[in-house]
C-alpha cells in the first residue's frame, strides 16, 4: 500500500485508541506485524497550548515508524497550527484527523464525529491541516454518518480526496451506534468504489477470519 510517498509493506493498521495505544502497546503490535501504528488521539487545543501531558502522548521512537499522530478539534485554524507544531517538533510519517470519535464530551464541542453533520466544516478543517503540513500525508478516520438516516461517508470521501487527503479509515458504524451493534462493511465497499485513494476498513475485525471477511 502507498499513502502519499509512504510505502507500507504490511497493510494492517493499529487503530488509534484513547488510553490504549501508548508506546509499549504500539511496540508489541509492531513486533507482531502492524504495518502502521498510531498514537492515541491528541487535542489540537492542548498542542497549541503546549500542554505537557498532551505532548508526552505524541512522543515515539524511530523503531515505531511508520507512525501517525492523530489529532482532534473543531477549529480549522487551531487544527492547522497543531499539525504544523507536531511536524516541526516530532516529524511523524502521517498526520491523521479524527472525525470518528462518538463520545459526547468530544462531539458536543464540534470535534470528532460531529464533523459528519457539517461537511463544510470538515472541509475547512482538513484543508487547514493539509496546507500546514505539505511535507507528509494527511489522512482521515471517520464514521459512516451521524445516524443510519444520514450516511455521508461516500460524499465525504469524494470531497476529502479532491482536496488532497491521501487515505481514509472508515469505521463502518454511525455515531449513534457508539460501539454497539454491527459495523456495516458495505459502506467500506461503497467508499472504496468511489475514490482512488487507499481505504482502510475498521470495525468488528477481531481475528484472522474477520480480517479475511472484510477484505473479501
Amino acid at each position: 500500500m502507498k499513502i502519499g510517498n509512504l510505502h507500507i509493506k504490511n497493510p494492517i493498521f493499529l487503530a488509534p485508541m484513547a488510553g490504549i495505544t501508548d508506546y509499549p502497546y504500539r511496540m508489541i503490535c509492531k513486533k507482531f506485524g502492524a504495518g502502521v501504528v498510531y498514537t492515541e488521539f491528541v487535542s489540537a487545543n492542548g498542542i497549541i497550548r503546549e500542554n505537557q501531558k498532551t505532548l508526552d502522548m505524541i512522543k515515539f521512537d524511530d523503531l515505531e515508524r511508520p507512525i501517525g499522530v492523530q489529532i482532534f478539534g473543531e477549529d480549522p485554524e487551531i487544527l492547522g497550527k497543531s499539525a504544523k507544531y507536531i511536524y516541526k517538533h516530532f516529524k511523524p510519517d502521517i498526520i491523521d484527523i479524527n472525525y470518528g470519535c462518538p463520545v459526547p464530551k468530544v462531539t458536543k464541542k464540534g470535534a470528532g464525529s460531529a464533523a459528519l453533520k457539517d461537511l463544510c466544516r470538515m472541509e475547512d478543517c482538513t484543508r487547514s491541516v493539509i496546507e500546514n503540513v505539505p511535507e507528509i500525508p494527511v489522512t482521515i478516520k471517520m464514521r459512516a454518518g451521524w445516524d443510519r438516516n444520514n450516511i455521508i461517508s461516500k460524499n465525504a470521501g469524494i470531497m476529502l480526496e479532491s482536496i488532497g487527503v491521501k487515505a481514509i479509515t472508515l469505521h463502518a458504524r454511525t455515531t449513534k451506534q457508539l460501539f454497539s451493534g454491527s459495523a456495516n462493511w458495505n459502506h467500506i465497499k461503497e467508499l472504496k468504489d468511489s475514490v482512488n485513494i487507499p481505504i482502510i476498513g475498521n470495525g468488528d475485525v477481531t481475528n484472522v477470519e474477520t480480517y479475511s471477511l472484510m477484505i473479501n
